[in-house]
């Protein structure tokens, strides 16, 4: 897969992603919204301002972690046969979406183990993030959804590792920008909608039609290697 078919790849990846993230982040969507003050979450013109700051902070952090994990890939690959590395780590990250497609249809779990040890490091930021709540201002917003960017997210880690495999850490970076853009609609939905997109979107055809797609992708990812 090139890098200039990866970044709609991994917008689509993202939206097919949504079923995993009303559950994640539903309950961080509606604390945060709900800790605004009535008259602006009571219209939808003064909530979006507040729900794009909240997401713009996170898509922020997931394009820095795209840039560090495509970094370190480089480096990686010029220690041994860069043609070899890039196979190598192309083939992981079809592995890994393929895991991905699995645990969002609800067939096997095992990304959870991820997310479990992710929250070591969440246990460390979250508490920076809850000093700007009850958020009452754009920056405050912007700042929460900074912290919000590195919560403990098997999707999230599924594409960061499809990152290393981008070849520099602009490529990396992009990658991340485009999946953070493909998680955008869910998101906003879900700030404005969440009751509804929450029952549909946990419904199981929905979540085994998403799961499905995505692992059709890893088939696309991993049939490129051994085609190259």
């Amino acid at each position: 897969m090139t890098a200039a078919s990866s970044y709609p790849a991994a917008f689509l990846v993202a939206l097919l992603g949504g079923v995993h993230c009303v559950g994640m982040c539903g309950g961080i969507v509606g604390a945060i919204t709900w800790g605004l003050t009535e008259p602006i979450r009571s219209r939808f013109a003064g909530l979006l301002p507040y729900l794009l700051a909240y997401n713009l902070g996170r898509i922020a952090s997931y394009t820095v972690a795209g840039a560090l994990a495509g970094g370190i890939g480089a480096w990686a690959a010029h220690l041994v046969s860069v043609r070899h590395a890039q196979q190598v780590l192309q083939l992981l990250a079809g592995l890994f979406m393929m895991l991905l497609g699995l645990y969002l249809g609800g067939w096997w779990q095992g990304l959870s183990r991820l997310e479990r040890a992710g929250g070591i490091w969440w246990r460390w930021i979250e508490p920076v993030g809850r000093r700007w709540l009850p958020i009452r201002s754009l920056r405050q917003a912007l700042g929460v959804g900074l912290i919000w960017g590195w919560l403990p997210c098997g999707l999230v880690y599924s594409v960061v590792i499809w990152a290393v495999s981008a070849g520099s850490a602009s490529q990396g970076a992009l990658l991340m920008l485009s999946f953070g853009l493909g998680t955008l609609p869910t998101l906003l939905a879900m700030g404005a909608f969440a009751a509804t997109l929450t029952r549909w979107m946990r419904q199981v055809w929905v979540r085994r039609l998403a799961g499905g797609l995505v692992m059709l992708f890893a088939l696309g990812q991993i049939g490129s290697v051994w085609i190259a």
